[in-house]
């Protein structure tokens, strides 16, 4: 399963994860980063530790509902094309 998805080479960064800390991000001299949201013009909508968070959690459910063979291999950290939610969550109108 590991070789059926793309395994790109960051340049700059490096990003690593346990079970218990989650995600970790690093500058590619060992630098502490951030992980983030960004739109397609470049703007960034949130950023830290919570979207590394929200990241894991997503990752871990999506594992564990495949290990549990629930079918739901999709797993969103809020309901996908809510624009309410996402307008409250950054603070204005969605599109």
């Amino acid at each position: 399963m590991k070789d059926s998805v793309p395994n790109p080479q960051l340049q700059a960064s490096r990003i690593s994860a346990t079970v218990s800390e989650g995600f970790t991000v690093t500058t590619g001299d060992g630098k502490p980063a951030r992980l983030a949201i960004i739109d397609d013009q470049g703007n960034v909508i949130e950023a830290g530790a919570d979207v590394a968070w929200a990241a894991w959690k997503v990752c871990i459910e999506v594992q564990e509902n495949f290990w549990e063979g629930l079918g739901h291999l999709v797993v969103h950290s809020s309901p996908p094309g809510d624009l309410k939610l996402a307008a409250i969550l950054i603070g204005k109108k969605a599109a």
